[in-house]
């Protein structure tokens, strides 16, 4: 495992969007198809609290926090790296873990263009009447990715399927 960069992520991997707290099937089920692929992983977290400013010639991105407490996106980081060893222990498959800013759709977007990446992954978010209001507002990371990008998309469900008559959207 090692900490890679937008410019020193592998060409041809395997991405899959990781966030604190996130259970470990995501990882897992990324993994058993880099294996499948035989391409690397790369676990990649973006930091919602800081945004892009400019990005040099070079590929370099400088970054502004939205906040100036930036210890959340290095603590996020850091939950997202034990996550993945924890998980990814033993699979087999060469991974890294890289931290990228901004919008979680667009910049996996972003570096899925630099580095032809083979597959995207990214799990679903848990059912719940905030979750329903911040996808309705925001709409889905895996949806937004669709309709941005060429690129195949697994995405892998966190919860128990709901059933055919449930509401997906309860109004309270």
């Amino acid at each position: 495992m090692s900490e890679e960069t937008a410019e020193t992520t592998p060409r041809h991997a395997v991405l899959v969007g990781a966030i604190p707290g996130q259970p470990p099937r995501v990882l897992k089920e990324a993994a058993r198809y880099a294996a499948l692929l035989g391409a690397p992983l790369v676990v990649v977290h973006v930091d919602v609290t800081r945004f892009v400013t400019y990005e040099d010639p070079d590929g370099y991105v400088h970054s502004a926090p939205l906040d100036l407490n930036i210890a959340t996106g290095e603590g996020d980081l850091a939950a997202v790296t034990e996550a993945a060893e924890s998980a990814l222990d033993g699979s087999g498959v060469a991974w890294s873990v890289t931290q990228l800013v901004g919008d979680p759709a667009l910049s996996m977007k972003h570096l899925a263009d630099q580095t032809d990446a083979r597959l995207l992954v990214v799990g679903t978010r848990r059912r719940g009447i905030g979750e329903s209001i911040r996808e309705f507002f925001t709409g889905s990371v895996a949806a937004r990715l669709a309709h941005r990008q060429h690129r195949p998309i697994l995405v892998v469900p966190l919860d128990e399927p709901a059933g055919d008559d449930e509401d997906l959207w309860p109004e309270g």
